[in-house]
């Protein structure tokens, strides 16, 4: 069998041969829809606590019950960077890590001033605050204070049998009260070792009430705070009262103030900060560097994840320690501050 000729190279023009074919570019990789979609929507909820967090408002529901989960968002921020990444979506992976910035730097201690306390101490005092939850947690919050020996003792939804049994057994130690009697959580019981005067309640639903001791001294203001919680239906009656115990703040800012108690708020709704600002008060935990430190719940499936006991003073006040107890019977942390009072400069 004949062979066929060899096919000779065409020539150009010009008499040279032509360039090979430049190769085919490899096919692209797939960017991964639904991938983008779930980076996106893990940034929904960081981007709407964060956005909040700017503007200083705590808007309507559901943004209040998140805004106590502000810190915790940054797992979701976190992942939304990494699906975002995977999704090959420069846009989508530039606003993820703005938004998981943005939520870092939200997270961190809220300072609202650099506070100096000046003049010698005058005395030490030791502040306990806590929730005893309907009076349940009345026994292990008296063996508690035995045990710490606090001169001041704030005490939230204790009942009237909480009232009665904290009084008797400390007629001696703890002398001096004043209380919104009630049953349930409206009561409130305010315990002192120093002679209390100008007794006064913030109007709400649960008891708020306040005095003035004198402490080496030194007139200083006390107020117990417990404002409702922020659950859907009554967000604005928790934003109002909060607004009663801000103004009280601003009214008592001349003279030495100590503000405590449960108050449904963090550090990380805009509420609690006014309450801070208007009464150039600064939260103790945050002094102490333990701003962080949960209290609630200690009950129920979930394990405590955001700090809303409080205990605030102003700038007469240095932080020399705080401890948070657990009390047996209630869904809180109780928290115990050692203070000094101080002097004039």
């Amino acid at each position: 069998m004949d062979r066929a000729p060899a096919t000779a190279p065409v020539e150009s023009p010009s008499g040279t041969s032509p360039a090979p074919a430049a190769p085919e570019p490899p096919p692209l990789r797939p960017r991964h829809p639904l991938t983008a979609w779930a980076a996106g929507l893990l940034l929904v909820v960081p981007g709407l606590l964060v956005g909040c967090r700017v503007l200083d408002e705590d808007g309507p529901t559901p943004v209040p019950q998140l805004l106590s989960l502000l810190p915790w968002s940054a797992v979701p921020a976190a992942l939304g960077v990494l699906l975002a990444a995977v999704a090959r979506r420069r846009a989508l992976v530039l606003t993820a890590v703005v938004v998981l910035t943005a939520t870092a730097w939200a997270s961190l201690p809220h300072q609202p001033q650099l506070v100096t306390s000046y003049g010698l101490p005058l005395a030490q005092v030791r502040v306990l605050a806590s929730n005893v939850e309907f009076g349940q947690g009345t026994a292990a919050l008296t063996e508690t204070i035995r045990r710490e020996r606090p001169q001041l003792v704030f005490v939230s939804e204790c009942d009237r049998a909480c009232g009665r049994a904290l009084s008797a057994a400390f007629a001696s130690e703890l002398p001096h009260r004043a209380s919104v009697d009630a049953d349930g959580s409206v009561g409130s019981v305010l315990l002192s070792a120093y002679p209390l005067r100008d007794e006064g309640v913030i109007p709400a639903a649960m008891g708020m009430p306040g005095a003035t001791a004198v402490i080496a001294g030194v007139p200083v203001r006390l107020q117990l705070a417990h404002p409702l919680p922020p659950v859907p239906g009554q967000v604005d009656s928790w934003r109002r009262e909060l607004g009663r115990i801000e103004a009280a703040a601003a009214r008592d800012r001349s003279g030495p103030l100590l503000l405590a108690g449960d108050f449904n708020a963090s550090q990380d709704h805009a509420a609690f900060r006014s309450v801070l600002e208007a009464g150039h008060l600064q939260d103790a935990a945050r002094l102490a560097d333990a701003s962080r430190t949960p209290t609630w719940p200690m009950e129920g499936p979930l394990p405590p994840f955001v700090q809303i006991d409080h205990v605030l003073v102003s700038e007469d006040f240095t932080v020399r320690a705080i401890r948070f107890l657990d009390v047996a019977g209630s869904d809180h942390r109780a928290v115990l501050t050692d203070l000094d009072l101080r002097g004039g400069r």
